[in-house]
């Protein structure tokens, strides 16, 4: 299944006007030709091949590259109406492409609580009180309403324990939810597990997780499905603020120099949402979203939401399915046990699949049948088998080109590899883990397994076509530091994770670029500098393949360009 978006070679030349046919009509005026712009003054990372390669020059005219290369030549190309783009020394390159966040999740983290917020850490159950009163007066929240907050995260606390619904009641009477930083779990109290319909006697749903007290009694703690329940009854934003809530969203993701967002779990309001005039309209960047396998029957009924083809700059491109959860909230699946047991404590405990194999083929399926491209969350290596096998099921072949993502693919072992080769699987790898949880993983699983987290090197050398990613807001959305932990793999204490593993600043930005633009069959729209590709561009302000790798995080993005448009500066610097 082959979906290459392909771009026609740009018109270099162009008529002012054309001959009447007939002697008694005026003339027809054509109209002027697009605008043209001219990059130069600055080193230009094509990310064109598997070495480094730059160029003096680049000619943009109409959001279309025509031309890169010296810069004589380049300002014969743009002609004397050209406007000079000077980059004084800093240094372009094509605009980042974010290979798996979640573009509705930022939308929804600005309209709540922030438990993440360095400004009022959060360092115990106390503080965490504290913070969600503040936010409740922040707010205006009314007795009786809900208090939603995000990133929420239990490892931060000083109890070393996660905070119960008993606690979470002396807030008064509201309706509190944590959305735990993972996106894979939350914490309630009990009116809202009473919104939910949850009491003691319901059941752990298959694929969830319910964490119970000594005395067996709800904690108000719940992790995969298990938290559904809960999820679905989260209040919506309105027309208004979902408005704004995207234009925020957007301008973080701009200034961060990505011009193609993704959505990585769109739920069937939000496809609905995106896709209405007044969001395309806001729509500056580019923005792929993935829904998720529950959507299927809603989608099959909406013959009029296509895949594909971009509406303004919004496409669907794929199902999501999700196989596990988080190695580091311990509900990823794996083929060994978990050090520390499961989230409630108990051994053995080696994860659990959120969708029995027989499901996930099924669906699978249903999605491939449609030429729907797949996209599967699967963190443990039992997760990854499951994949494969579901893969199999539906007969993918390399040579199919029908390109299934496997996102995080992260505990990858060794022999999988070979499998995502003969299915042709483009795994979107997680490097930040190596900085942000590889320590938590170091005390669940031997050195040799966390050691070959994104393991990039290995998939360059099986042919495959890797990418790296943030998961925002599961860890910040900043590019910078996805390139310094795919090069440095360097854990919070300073422990590296699989050095073989470590990728050169070259190869590291192709993971942010020219990778996860071949897994969205966009190669030949983005991801490069090349003429006839997209005029995409961000400016930093040094240059990667030149800065010492401890000072990577420090580059800053100065400018990101959508199709010839600067469409954010940085100011004052």
């Amino acid at each position: 299944m082959s979906r290459l978006n392909k771009v026609a070679p740009a018109l270099l030349l162009s008529v002012v006007f054309a001959q009447p046919a007939f002697a008694d009509q005026p003339p027809v005026l054509i109209p002027p030709p697009p605008s043209v712009s001219l990059w130069h003054g600055g080193p230009i990372l094509t990310m064109d091949g598997p070495a480094p390669r730059t160029v003096q020059a680049v000619v943009e005219r109409g959001g279309t590259i025509v031309f890169a290369g010296p810069l004589a030549q380049a300002r014969k190309v743009a002609g004397k109406g050209a406007a000079d783009r000077d980059l004084k020394g800093a240094t372009m390159l094509p605009g980042f492409v974010d290979a798996h966040s979640h573009f509705t999740m930022a939308m929804q983290v600005a309209s709540g609580v922030d438990l993440g917020d360095p400004a009022a850490p959060v360092k115990d159950v106390p503080s965490l009180l504290e913070a969600l009163k503040a936010g409740i007066a922040a707010r205006g929240i009314q007795p009786g309403g809900w208090v939603v907050a995000w990133q929420y995260d239990d490892g931060k606390l000083a109890e070393h324990r996660h905070v119960n619904a008993a606690e979470l009641d002396r807030l008064g009477d509201y309706k509190v939810v944590l959305v735990h930083f993972t996106g894979h779990g939350l914490a309630a109290n009990s009116a809202a597990m009473a919104a939910a319909g949850i009491t003691e006697a319901t059941p752990n749903p298959t694929g969830g997780i319910t964490l119970r007290g000594a005395d067996g009694k709800l904690t108000g703690v719940f992790f995969e499905n298990a938290a559904y329940p809960v999820y679905m009854k989260l209040p919506q934003l309105t027309p208004e603020q979902r408005l704004a809530a995207l234009d925020a969203a957007q301008l973080k993701y701009a200034s961060n120099g990505f011009t193609h967002m993704q959505d990585g779990a769109s739920s069937l309001p939000d496809v609905l949402f995106l896709k209405s005039p007044a969001a395309t309209s806001r729509l500056k960047l580019d923005l792929a979203m993935i829904p998720t396998s529950q959507t299927i029957d809603a989608l099959l009924k909406r013959p009029e939401l296509t895949f594909g083809p971009y509406q303004g700059h919004v496409k669907l491109e794929g199902i999501k399915f999700v196989l596990d959860g988080s190695p580091q909230a311990r509900t990823g699946f794996f083929t060994r046990d978990y050090k520390n047991g499961a989230p409630d404590g108990h051994h053995p405990w080696h994860g659990t699949s959120n969708m029995t194999q027989d499901q996930f083929n099924a669906e699978a399926k249903r999605a491939h049948d449609k030429g729907w491209q797949l996209f599967v969350h699967a963190n443990g290596d039992a997760a990854i088998d499951m994949a494969i096998k579901g893969f199999d099921a539906v007969g993918i072949k390399a040579k199919d080109n029908a390109r299934p993502v496997v996102i995080h693919s992260q505990f990858q072992r060794p022999d999988q590899l070979k499998d995502y080769a003969r299915i042709g699987v483009g795994p979107a790898y997680f490097s930040n883990h190596t900085y942000y949880f590889a320590d938590i993983h170091r005390s669940n699983f031997p050195r040799e397994v966390v050691d070959f987290i994104s393991p990039f090197q290995s998939a360059l050398k099986a042919g495959l076509h890797p990418s790296n990613h943030s998961d925002a807001p599961v860890t910040p959305l900043d590019p910078l530091t996805q390139l310094w932990s795919s090069m440095a793999r360097q854990s919070l204490t300073g422990v590296v994770s699989g050095a073989n593993q470590r990728l050169s600043a070259w190869q590291g930005l192709q993971m942010l670029t020219t990778g996860p633009a071949w897994q969205v069959f966009e190669e030949g729209r983005k991801g490069r500098i090349k003429p006839g590709l997209l005029a995409d561009f961000v400016v930093l302000s040094r240059n990667p393949l030149t800065t010492p790798v401890d000072q990577i995080r420090a580059i800053k993005v100065l400018e990101t360009v959508k199709q010839g448009q600067s469409v954010w500066q940085r100011r004052g610097e």
